[in-house]
């Protein structure tokens, strides 16, 4: 005759039909496993929770650069009190989210502003409020602006500054890259601000094509818990 051990699960058996029985587990081996098994759950959930932090703690903010861009026109006119530049310009921005688990998303309109000698002659709008840069991934946008006569308050020292270039035909040119963004998992909005200055040389259409060297823009210091 058999009976059932309560403290096992197992069948205790008597002489008379141990052969047919299997024995049960001892109580320091089930104690074994189990102290095991807490100490594996431990080590998992201190895993988990690194991976968590690495992913989602930190920062990796963006890199900005120009891939490339071109220089048509570039001209001064100065009528009376005023001096205005005709351009034609386009260029090829590069964005990307070093964060291999975190998104960023627009809280606003990301904008290139292109300036002259410290002074700003346009305004173009890169991406949409909104827009989301997923982990680990590179967003590339091509800007194209002209004008007849953009304002732009150069003075004296500006227009003697563009006479100097426009001699070499090679113009100093800064883009700067400005918005608003938050990352993934975390509340506060951050700025996004870089500088990208360019050395771009005239090549009006049908002269030979102009070889640019990729620029990589630098961005302003980020506020605290950016």
């Amino acid at each position: 005759m058999c009976c059932c051990c309560c403290e096992c699960g197992c069948y205790d058996c008597y002489e008379a039909c141990c052969d047919r029985c299997c024995g049960c587990i001892s109580y320091d081996t089930r104690e074994s496993i189990f102290y095991f098994c807490v100490c594996l759950a431990i080590v998992a959930a201190v895993v988990l929770l690194v991976v968590l932090l690495v992913a989602y703690g930190f920062i990796r903010h963006v890199s900005v650069t120009v891939e490339s861009a071109s220089l048509t026109r570039f001209n001064l006119s100065a009528p009376p009190a005023v001096t205005a530049l005709a351009f034609n310009l386009s260029l090829t921005l590069a964005v990307r989210n070093k964060n291999w688990a975190m998104s960023i998303k627009n809280t606003k309109e990301l904008e290139a502003g292109y300036s002259f000698d410290g002074q700003r002659f346009e305004r173009v709008k890169v991406a949409d409020e909104g827009k989301k840069l997923p982990a680990g991934k590179t967003l590339v946008y091509h800007l194209a602006s002209g004008s007849e006569g953009a304002y732009a308050a150069l003075g004296n020292a500006g227009v003697a500054e563009f006479k100097k270039e426009n001699a070499t035909g090679v113009f100093d040119v800064e883009v700067t890259i400005s918005g608003e963004v938050r990352y993934q998992a975390h509340l506060t909005k951050c700025k996004l601000a870089a500088s990208c200055p360019l050395k771009l040389q005239l090549a009006p259409p049908g002269t030979p094509a102009v070889v640019f060297q990729k620029v990589k823009c630098k961005l302003a210091a980020a506020d605290k818990n950016c």
